[in-house]
């Protein structure tokens, strides 16, 4: 007998579909302790080699997918994976994104303009235009090679949108690890990355807006103007009430401690996030971006950003985020990449990603006045996408304008984009100021590596 066999035979597994609350209970339950484990061994076993730990909760997505696990153990897979209890983590994996972009929301930090203005947004507009462009050119020429049944104009939107996207909570976590976020390169780097969330965001929610109501002027004209109208609602109306409102919420901590949020205030900013989350919901666009709204407009309270953090941080990072990677997982099929055509496409939507953006920020770096060196960091760390472009990528294929071929060949170039920023890094790095930086932080790097010239 077969080790999926086995366990596919085992009572404790072996439930009815059409089971009650506590059979679906118990699928829901033997999910996550798969979920959760894969994810923390793949990311202390990629942060062993470097890398940060969403590149390894990622890969542990795809492990636990058709790609792998599903295909090696058919049986097993699909007995763990129950199809029956997908709502249910549809459902977690959703209201995970809405948490993380609240948060990402909430790190927004837009002082840093005042200094690094000009250069930064210069960076943040050739780092957009350009890899935006060639996304646009390439989903022209994908769409006719590979004769995709999908809207040809959605289908480029997002995938200029996937391929012009930097994932700036995954950034910041690189940068803090490695010691190199209070230099100067990476506060111009990390301005560059939040001007550039903030339009892709902005670009996404419009890009949502007309695809669902399939290229109708009237209908995109009107869902623009209602975000529009809703985002100047939360920014100017509901702002200063709310910073008011949780103000008076913190709770004084002792004399050398920090001020926390309470259970009452952890509530009131629950039900906001959820308001916000549905405002945008019955606009049209998806429900994560009432949440990042909310965010944006309370990033400037450091202490009400930190106690929230304390209190939230946690359970996303250990909870959701990997439910929303296994998701992702789940609907990746390398499989469906079966013929040389399609591994050749997938090769030139990484190609094209990275030339778009590591070139198109290099040069915005490099004409600002910054070494080539120091520009080539610049575009390294402008490079990682992670998380967010799997937020995109997802988005597009719930509006059903990414196929599944394309929808894989955009996970794997997530995962590259994400996975060669560091080597980048400690690549370019030999003569700036980010390399002591980095020789003094606790980050794992090759140190004979680190020192060798490129």
């Amino acid at each position: 007998m077969m080790p999926n066999e086995l366990v596919f035979s085992m009572p404790l597994l072996a439930v009815d579909s059409g089971g009650g609350v506590e059979d679906v209970l118990l699928k829901v339950l033997v999910q996550l302790c798969v979920i959760l484990i894969c994810a923390r061994l793949f990311a202390i076993v990629f942060r062993w080699f470097g890398q940060p730990a969403v590149v390894g909760e990622t890969a542990a997505g795809l492990a636990l997918g058709p790609s792998l696990f599903g295909h090696f153990f058919p049986e097993l897979s699909k007995q763990i994976f129950d199809p029956s209890v997908d709502l249910v983590f549809k459902m977690f994996s959703q209201l995970g994104l809405i948490l993380l972009l609240f948060m990402v929301g909430l790190e927004f930090d837009f002082s840093h303009l005042k200094k690094h203005g000009r250069a930064s947004l210069l960076i943040s507009l050739l780092g957009i235009v350009i890899p935006f462009g060639m996304g646009w050119v390439l989903a022209h020429h994908l769409h006719s090679s590979l004769h995709l049944d999908v809207p040809l104009n959605g289908f480029a939107l997002f995938m200029g949108t996937a391929m012009s996207i930097t994932a700036i909570p995954v950034l910041a976590r690189i940068m803090m690890e490695l010691n190199i976020a209070p230099t100067r390169l990476g506060a111009i780097t990390i301005t560059a990355a939040a001007v550039n969330d903030a339009v892709g965001w902005i670009l996404l929610a419009s890009i949502c807006a007309m695809v669902r109501s399939s290229f109708s002027l009237e209908k995109s004209l009107l869902m623009a103007a209602e975000t529009l109208a809703f985002s100047l609602f939360v920014l100017f109306v509901l702002k200063p009430p709310l910073i008011r409102l949780m103000r008076r919420m913190m709770e004084p901590g002792a004399p050398a401690e920090r001020a926390k949020l309470g259970v009452n205030g952890l509530s009131a900013v629950f039900v906001l996030l959820f308001l916000c989350a549905i405002a945008t919901n019955l606009i049209g666009i998806f429900a994560i971006f009432g949440a990042f709204l909310l965010g944006a407009s309370l990033s400037s309270e450091v202490e009400f950003k930190e106690a929230v953090g304390e209190r939230i941080h946690d359970l996303v990072a250990a909870l959701f985020l990997p439910i929303f990677f296994a998701h992702t997982g789940l609907r990746t099929q390398i499989g469906s990449l079966d013929s040389r055509a399609l591994w050749l496409a997938a090769v030139w939507v990484t190609v094209c990603a990275i030339v778009g953006k590591f070139g198109g920020c290099l040069v915005a770096a490099r004409a600002s006045g910054y070494s080539w060196r120091e520009s080539s960091c610049i575009g390294a760390m402008m490079n990682t996408r992670g998380l967010m472009e799997l937020v995109v990528i997802n988005a597009g294929y719930e509006l059903h304008v990414i196929p599944r071929s394309i929808y894989c060949m955009l996970v794997l170039m997530a995962i590259v984009t994400t996975a060669m920023t560091v080597p980048l890094l400690l690549t370019f790095m030999k003569g700036t100021e980010l390399e002591p930086c980095i020789q003094r932080s606790a980050f794992r790097v090759p140190r004979n590596d680190a020192h060798d010239s490129p």
